[in-house]
């Protein structure tokens, strides 16, 4: 490998992690969340030397088995040695395969394996596709199907007899290898399945890799720092939840005036810090749902004001609209990517070279920089000022509630002049140091841009974001005495404070507004399934494929109910189709197209015809989030395919599995579950309530003991209040206890359903 090198992460069949330019030790400190099918086995991420000319170069991968990450429920964390590739051990796809027994009686028994068709097996050649045929042994015998040309869903029909063993028919062991056939080369591995030959059955299994051979390169290629957990949880109808919604509402509801936040202060210390942010996530998630998040985080105010609540710091972000924030620090981020110009106040860090001339003949100073970086910074604090003084207009009025209840709070238990300040401090210690200043440090991570910012960028916005932190502390003396190349920023910083006083005294009076239209621009958008953006596209109805690209230009827009495109963004929509006509929403083989980034959405017409079109997306990572956002939007569509063609319909037969019919079913199953979770997808309570369920079953005992301990500590000051808080943490355990019966009654019913039902296979 180059002594410098740009690097990429890519997981397999999800998506594809930002490139890190010219580094061999890349940060990038990203976090997704994917939706996967039950039946997937590995987690594979690629880390490859991205080429501008030529293909990538794939240093490495780091492969996690589903074994592993079941066997360690709260999560893998650390360093892992990549490893090479394998070609043995690159496989995919499943064969469809019946075995029986044949013959009864005196006469001898033979076995019977017939190799029907196989799907989805990796691609080894190319033109974007394989040329398979299938090796069977079994007693010392082989036998070879024949070669399926240029396909990856090739289908057989074949039947191959062996004499059964019957001194070991118990143990004797039918191995099916799929191979893809080359004319010069050797050929390649694609996959095996081994079978007990005594057991009949028939079905599709899933092909397995052949024994990892030992690298040369083992611990040599670098490691890759990862944090993975898998969540398998079963969500039970929404009836099951009520009891504990309705309880945890009960907590924080107003009907109480606080008078049980213990409840919450339980779950707050008894938390542990690992699982401490994902807690909070649900909790607000859920009270989003009732419609009790100011409540919610109203208590917490009260217990933060009465010692510490680590839950009110962790929340912040989670309150506050994506929307906003996106409005309020899109322009300004735009300009300072587009613009990349240098930035520098510290001395010690003025490069010369980085700068440039000031002139044809003339190389800029030192003061010079400073001053320059000086006016720019000036400019965009006060861009970004004019910016969050007018968000005022349109701020989630929910996020207003939040800070007016935060600042009365503050301004109740701090009353004396002296402390005038504590209350704005309050809430720009939210506004500003845990929402606006993360977000302009890295606009990627709040999907404010699609890349990483580089080096240079990346300073002017660090700089940025510490000016910013300096008037949410609204202390410019401390900055100044700790950083004091800050002093040039001083006037623009005192007068920002000025300003983020009067937003702040605005911002929390919003609440007492009577007009309806403004609190209805200003409510909180959630969940909304708008995507939009260019693409290239192609329509088909029942007609085939024609020689040249058919693909032309169109801006793609997806709402709740349609997906329309038209020539230009603002022009009249050239067509649309409803979103409950959509039967699938599928990749496109590379081959059909000569891209690996092409969709299709399978769609029914009023006549019965069924519509096929063709998108082709810029990138892997777009693919993927339009994938991900039209199974979303389709989810509850009635009539969707159970399988469907990856290949295009062309020269009177399907690409993919060479089948003439047109009418022919498809060779590959959907996959309509496999999507990427996004920060604009709509909360689902009762998945929030499952996992705050699981939380609380894993610290109930923890609760108890510290309950009972803080009653120790008061000695008998026990009056009826506090008998009610008994009472309510004797009705949660018995919650939790319910839903417990409940999650194993399920699981019984599924060992009763699969009891007869082949599960795992000797690979």
């Amino acid at each position: 490998m180059a002594k410098r090198s740009t690097l990429f992460i890519r997981i397999m069949n999800c998506t594809e992690i930002s490139t890190i330019w010219k580094t061999l030790s890349p940060f990038w400190g990203e976090e997704y969340t994917v939706h996967l099918p039950p039946y997937f086995r590995t987690v594979s991420f690629y880390v490859l030397d991205e080429d501008s000319l030529s293909r990538d170069d794939v240093i490495g991968k780091v492969s996690i088995s589903k074994e592993l990450l079941t066997a360690k429920p709260q999560g893998v964390d650390g360093w892992m040695n990549l490893t090479e590739i394998d070609p043995d051990e690159e496989v995919q796809g499943e064969i469809h395969l019946q075995i029986s027994v044949l013959g009864d009686g005196d006469i001898p028994r033979k076995l019977c394996c017939q190799v029907l068709e196989a799907r989805d097996l990796a691609k080894k050649d190319r033109n974007g596709a394989s040329d398979p045929f299938v090796r069977v042994r079994y007693n010392g015998k082989t036998y070879e199907s024949a070669v399926v040309k240029k396909s990856c869903y090739p289908r057989w029909n074949e039947s191959f007899e062996f004499e059964l063993d019957e001194t070991h028919s118990d143990t004797g062991l039918l191995s099916v290898e799929v191979w893809d056939w080359d004319l010069v080369s050797r050929n390649d591995f694609l996959g095996k399945v081994t079978l007990q030959s005594a057991q009949q059955e028939e079905g599709w299994f899933r092909l397995g890799p052949d024994k990892s051979k030992h690298s040369e390169y083992e611990g040599t290629l670098g490691s890759l720092r990862l944090q993975l957990r898998l969540r398998d949880e079963v969500v039970l109808p929404s009836s099951h939840y009520k009891p504990l919604t309705e309880l945890l509402s009960q907590s924080v509801g107003s009907q109480l005036n606080g008078n049980w936040p213990d409840f919450i202060m339980l779950i707050d210390e008894t938390t542990t810090a690992e699982s401490r942010q994902e807690v909070a996530n649900n909790l607000v998630k859920l009270f989003l749902c009732q419609g009790l998040v100011k409540e919610f985080l109203d208590v917490l105010f009260k217990l933060e004001l009465e010692k510490t609540s680590t839950f009110v710091f962790i929340l912040s972000r989670q309150v506050a609209g994506m929307q906003y924030l996106h409005r309020l620090l899109g322009p300004i981020i735009n300009r300072i990517f587009e613009e990349k110009k240098y930035v520098e106040l510290d001395p010690s860090k003025v490069e010369l070279k980085e700068a440039g001339c000031a002139g044809l003949h003339r190389q800029q100073t030192e003061s010079d920089i400073i001053q320059q970086s000086s006016s720019l910074l000036q400019s965009y604090l006060s861009e970004l000022l004019t910016s969050i003084l007018q968000s005022a207009s349109y701020c989630p009025l929910l996020i207003c509630q939040v800070f007016h209840q935060l600042y009365l709070r503050v301004q109740e238990r701090f009353p004396d002049p002296e402390y005038r300040k504590v209350k704005f401090i309050a809430v720009t210690s939210f506004l500003c140091l845990r929402f606006i200043s993360p977000a302009i440090m890295s606009p990627k991570l709040f999907h404010l841009r699609e890349k990483h910012a580089d080096a240079r960028t990346s300073r002017t916005l660090l700089l940025l974001a510490k000016a910013v932190q300096t008037i949410g502390n609204m202390d410019t003396l401390a900055c100044c005495s700790k950083e004091p190349w800050m002093v040039c920023l001083q006037p623009a910083i005192q007068q920002g404070i000025t300003q983020l006083k009067d937003f702040i005294t605005k911002l929390v009076n919003c609440h007492e507004s009577e007009d309806l239209e403004l609190q209805t621009r200003m409510s909180l958008q959630c969940g909304t399934m708008e995507k939009e953006g260019f693409l290239f596209l192609h329509r088909t109805k029942d007609k085939c494929m024609p020689m040249t690209s058919p693909f032309k230009k169109y801006y793609v827009t997806l709402n709740k109910d349609t997906l329309s495109y038209s020539r230009t963004q603002h022009s009249k929509k050239s067509s649309s189709i409803s979103l409950p006509k959509i039967r699938a929403v599928e990749k496109v083989e590379e081959k059909c197209f000569g891209s690996a980034n092409v969709m299709q959405i399978i769609s029914s017409e009023d006549s019965g015809l069924q519509e096929t079109l063709y998108l082709d997306c810029k990138s892997v990572n777009e693919l993927n989030h339009w994938l991900s956002a039209l199974r979303k939007a389709c989810s509850h569509n009635t009539n969707t395919m159970s399988c469907y063609h990856p290949g295009i319909y062309k020269a009177d037969r399907w690409s993919c599995c060479h089948q003439k019919e047109k009418s022919d079913p498809g060779c590959d199953k959907t996959r309509h579950g496999v999507t990427l979770q996004e920060w604009y997808d709509p909360l689902d309570p009762d998945l929030e309530a499952q996992l705050i369920y699981q939380h609380l079953r894993s610290v109930q005992h923890a609760m108890r003991d510290k309950y009972y301990k803080l009653r120790e500590q008061q000695g008998d000051c026990f009056d009826l209040t506090d008998k009610k808080k008994v009472d309510g943490l004797s009705k949660l355990f018995t919650i939790l206890q319910d839903l417990h019966d409940a999650h194993a009654a399920v699981e019984e019913e599924e060992r009763s359903k699969n009891k007869n039902v082949f599960l795992e296979l000797q690979t």
